[in-house]
């Protein structure tokens, strides 16, 4: 989100701000799906139904880029037509549903840890 703001504000160039997101995709993509493979696994219903949606969208969205881009961020097509807002968005979005999950995470730990 920070990276992106700064590109709205001309902080920073467009081609930089596309090199450090997306050293970040692969590693989201791996960690989310095995996180809701391993929900699957442990039998954690709700939760890898939550995380499945996420998860697919991640795969699709790495999967769809097309061959001439850098990556999911390219940099001569973040300013066309309203990519830079719709990145802000999505990462708007994964954050809420990030922080929600981590607070679904600490319920159930604490509910698993406190003695009946």
């Amino acid at each position: 989100i920070i990276t992106l703001s700064d590109l709205e504000c001309d902080y920073i160039n467009a081609r930089s701000c596309c090199s450090k997101l997306n050293k970040w995709v692969v590693p989201e993509v791996i960690g989310h799906a095995v996180v809701t493979v391993l929900m699957l696994i442990s039998l954690h219903w709700f939760i890898f139904l939550l995380n499945l949606p996420v998860a697919t969208w991640n795969i699709y969205r790495y999967i769809m880029v097309p061959s001439g881009n850098m990556g999911v961020f390219d940099p001569t097509e973040i300013h066309n037509r309203g990519q830079l807002k719709s990145h802000m968005k999505e990462a708007m979005i994964k954050l809420g549903f990030h922080l929600l999950c981590f607070f679904m995470y600490l319920y159930r730990l604490v509910l698993k840890i406190t003695p009946k």
